[in-house]
């Protein structure tokens, strides 16, 4: 599974080259089922309360939030469902890049307009992924997390709610910034990405309490880079708070 491999560092390949899709390059491949698989977890969430806004975050960088989340937008596209993928990490946005678009107007252009209703026609773009649009991050701005916690970003959500099926949120680590912990309260859930060997079980602990602060939906976690003799690196998911790590060993 080279596409995968221990040697990937996210904060500089994704930014300069975009996240790896291999749902997208290799569907049929391991990894590419095992977010099939998470896709179907999610959909069991969802039985009686619908999540049709969906963020994924992580404690800190380097954990491969951004390449999970646009490979999970994809898989939920391709079982036929229509897609957002929104670009919520303004300071170190990654989406114009995976999927080659423009990046000069975004969710910032719309957050920051003076206009009073919300005119999406040339903010979203096609993917070139069948049932996938996005919404880049936009011009950096100087005050992200006012932005994503201010009322027009809730009307935003609520728009796009009723425009797709479902909406995937790329938003930015938990204990870097305060913007994930002010959007996740107006989500229908959050996941975490946890990559093994590289996320320390302190930061889990924190991430997974500033969510509970916020009174965030967390539905699960998202374990990146698992090794298995079998199949290489991948992915795994899981559900609860625990987040895989026994809280006396985590001590």
């Amino acid at each position: 599974m080279a596409l995968f491999n221990r040697g990937y560092d996210e904060t500089t390949d994704t930014i300069h080259n975009g996240a790896r899709l291999i749902t997208l390059a290799d569907p049929k491949s391991v990894v590419a089922e095992q977010f099939r698989t998470i896709r179907t977890n999610i959909h069991f969430m969802s039985v009686d309360n619908p999540l049709k806004t969906i963020a994924f975050t992580s404690s800190g960088m380097l954990e491969g939030k951004s390449t999970v989340t646009a490979n999970m937008a994809i898989a939920m596209a391709q079982e036929g469902r229509k897609v957002l993928l929104v670009d919520a990490d303004l300071r170190r946005s990654t989406v114009h890049v995976t999927f080659k678009v423009s990046n000069q107007r975004g969710l910032t252009t719309i957050l920051s307009s003076s206009s009073n209703e919300v005119v999406l026609d040339d903010i979203v773009k096609p993917s070139g992924v069948a049932n996938l649009d996005v919404i880049t991050a936009g011009p950096v701005p100087p005050n992200p997390s006012e932005l994503l916690g201010s009322r027009r970003m809730q009307q935003l959500i609520e728009s796009l709610r009723n425009a797709y099926d479902v909406v995937i949120l790329d938003v930015p680590p938990l204990l870097q910034v305060a913007d994930t912990q002010v959007l996740s309260t107006h989500l229908d859930g959050v996941i975490l990405v946890v990559r093994q060997g590289i996320t320390p079980k302190a930061a889990i602990r924190r991430a997974v309490e500033a969510l509970k602060v916020s009174q965030a939906n967390i539905l699960g976690y998202v374990m990146n880079d698992v090794y298995s003799d079998d199949a290489g690196y991948g992915y795994g998911y899981g559900y609860g708070y625990g987040y895989g790590y026994d809280d006396e060993e985590s001590k």
